[in-house]
């Protein structure tokens, strides 16, 4: 068997970074734990699978995953980000600097 181990450092702005972290603590793990977990579930196709979500409201599930993330994820991210939504999500120029 093929035994193969790859290192990967890849470049992400502030706030690919925050999400990313978030995503990781939401579920309870380190962004590495994180990673190999979602590599593994590629690996095995279980990512291409439809996930069966409950018959809830949306909202109810993103407040759930909210109240697990560590506060300091909080902090981190953009104070501005609804008035400069345009600026984070297309990367347009900031409008009040």
């Amino acid at each position: 068997m093929l035994e193969l181990r790859m290192t990967v450092t890849i470049e992400l702005s502030d706030e690919q970074a925050v999400a990313l972290l978030a995503q990781a603590a939401a579920e309870g793990l380190s962004v590495t734990v994180w990673l190999q977990r979602l590599a593994e579930q590629h690996a095995q196709g279980a990512a291409s699978e439809p996930k069966d979500y409950p018959d809830r409201p949306v909202w109810e599930a993103i407040t759930e995953r909210m109240k697990k993330l560590p506060p300091e994820v909080f902090d981190r991210l953009p104070h501005d980000g609804a008035s400069e939504h345009d600026h984070y999500l297309h990367g347009s120029p900031k409008r009040n600097e």
